[in-house]
């Protein structure tokens, strides 16, 4: 039941001036529970009705069916709703009880494509936290899209193209060991590219000497083709290794390199267009009708393609391989200005299907503040990371439950999730500094908190051996009952809502507040009791447990039984 929807249109009975709709749109939820569910303002009717808006709540009160109500009440210019708490909190327990993992599935997708291109990592440099953004938000975001039907399409568009190939092979050829790269890939193809970068700042020359090795590559010479090829098949065992620790699985690895052969049609497209202009000797594609003050730079002057043309190729072998009805990048802020030009010029090549594309930016992750960078070495390794958050939860679990049967197992899904969680629980677009510590608490706004407080509840419905029946009627009217009831309810529209605004940070402050309102029930109520609420109160812990769980793997992180 729309609980909203429900008041308008008791409203809507005693209001001839405003519809449904228009009385929607006025409903305010009160900034104390013990105000109301809801309250109606009465300002907007002091016009037509000719009374203070005081008179006016007052007589609407006394007209509204207050049977349907546990309470109807005009305090000033306000009517103030109390719903009836025995009543929605039986309907929405009954739902959770009776759909489990599938309470708030929808089908608004109807199965239609979405393309999420996520994580891409430059191939030959370790994969560090920086990358871990765009993995966690874009897996989270492919899990709430098809919980709403879609289906979804995970793709891995690998950096693996680019003059800083050139550089590392240049680098290579300089202080390369064979057997060094063959021992520890990443780690020896990241000093040679930390070194080279060094020497280039000294020698601009090599800068140079690189894009010559690029334009070999790009040709197909023999040796360079050969160590791209074989720093390629390394990076991609080292990130496939850590992608299992993370438990995130692509559909593609296409990578920028796939598309070498593609970028051909898109000039060409853009020239039988009549897009493309000369400047400097460059093609480019002039988008100041769009508000957009640089041109879309197709090919450089010694013919040399970019970003751009590689990415309306990819547009374009997406567009006709997934007819996809939306194609979301998880891409950094600092590319926001590509992703303008990209849907201009498509919109400028006639494809309207361009609109359907959306730039999905997130904010840095900084360290005691400061950015981090592969090219200067000042970077966080992620698999370390992982083995030191499981190390830290580990030691938790031992001081809190050290006969706990499968506790490796446990801590690393807390570990793991706590990572996960702590990223996808800010703001995207906001960054964050990264504080192993903080994400790694059992206190405070954390993934193993809320692990922790499903796992509380998995303990209470063991010791009770509660079994939910679907015909039984669970009904609750406490009030802190009723404030996880609502967010329960709330639960489907909270889904919409990250899906809406692309933002998995909306699952996980959800999460945070159901967990926080449990423990406070929790903390005051005796569940176990024998008493008449008895077994409405292990439904609800029953319903809160489904819920957490699976708010926790929208968001990609595992909900253990035990901790």
């Amino acid at each position: 039941m729309d609980n909203k929807q429900f008041v308008a249109e008791e409203l809507a009975k005693v209001i001839s001036d405003l519809d449904t709709d228009s009385i929607l749109e006025l409903l305010e939820k009160p900034k104390k529970s013990d105000m109301g569910d809801l309250a109606f303002p009465a300002f907007s009717l002091a016009k037509t009705m000719r009374k203070a808006p005081q008179i006016i709540a007052s007589e609407l009160a006394e007209q509204i069916d207050a049977g349907r109500f546990e309470k109807v009440e005009a305090v000033g210019p306000y009517i103030n709703f109390f719903l009836n708490k025995a009543e929605i909190s039986a309907q929405v327990l009954k739902e959770v009880i009776a759909k489990g993992s599938g309470y708030a599935q929808k089908t608004i997708g109807q199965g239609r494509s979405i393309t999420i291109d996520l994580s891409s990592p430059n191939i030959a440099k370790p994969f560090s936290i920086g990358h871990l953004r765009s993995t966690v938000i874009g897996d989270a975001l492919s899990n709430i899209f098809q919980k709403l039907g879609y289906k979804t399409i995970k793709i891995n568009h690998l950096g693996d193209w680019g003059k800083q190939f050139g550089m590392l092979i240049v680098a290579y050829k300089k202080w390369g060991d064979e057997a060094a790269v063959q021992a520890h890939p990443i780690d020896e193809l990241l000093k040679l590219y930390v070194r080279i970068n060094a020497e280039a700042e000294k020698h601009p020359e090599i800068d140079e000497e690189a894009r010559e090795w690029f334009r070999k590559l790009e040709n197909g010479d023999e040796e360079a083709l050969s160590l791209w090829q074989w720093f390629r098949d390394e990076s991609l065992v080292e990130f496939n290794r850590l992608y299992k620790e993370l438990d995130v699985h692509f559909d593609s690895y296409n990578g920028e390199a796939f598309y070498n052969d593609k970028m051909d049609e898109v000039v060409e497209l853009l020239t039988e267009k009549g897009l493309l202009e000369e400047s400097d000797g460059a093609q480019v594609v002039n988008l100041e009708k769009y508000g957009i003050e640089h041109p879309a730079l197709i090919k450089k002057s010694d013919g040399a393609t970019l970003y751009i043309t590689r990415d309306l190729a990819a547009a374009l072998y997406r567009k006709r391989e997934y007819d996809f009805a939306k194609s979301v990048y998880v891409v950094g802020q600092e590319q926001s200005a590509h992703f303008k030009q990209l849907k201009a010029v498509l919109t400028e090549m006639g494809y309207s299907w361009g609109e359907d594309i959306k730039h999905v930016s997130f904010g840095l992750v900084t360290k005691n503040g400061k950015k981090l960078s592969t090219r200067k070495g000042n970077v966080i390794l992620l698999e370390p990371t992982i083995a030191e958050a499981v190390k830290r939860s580990l030691a938790q679990i031992d001081a809190k439950n050290p006969d706990l049967a499968n506790k490796e197992e446990v801590a690393h899904a807390v570990g793991v999730g706590a990572i996960k969680f702590y990223d996808l629980k800010t703001d995207r677009n906001n960054g964050y500094d990264f504080d192993l510590e903080a994400m790694v608490s059992f206190e405070g706004e954390t993934g193993p908190y809320v692990q922790y407080a499903h796992a509380r509840i998995q303990s209470i419905l063991r010791k009770a051996d509660f079994q939910p029946d679907e015909s039984s009627v669970y009904s609750l009217h406490d009030a802190e009952s009723w404030e996880i009831i609502k967010l329960i309810q709330a639960f489907p529209d909270i889904i919409s809502k990250a899906a809406d605004n692309f933002e998995p940070s909306v699952i996980a402050k959800f999460a945070i507040n159901l967990a926080q309102s449990f423990n406070k029930f929790y903390a005051h109520t005796r569940i176990l009791d024998d008493s008449p609420e008895r077994s409405s109160r292990l439904a609800l812990s029953y319903a809160t447990s489904t819920v957490l769980k699976e708010a926790l793997r929208l968001l990609g992180v595992e909900a253990p039984d035990e901790m």
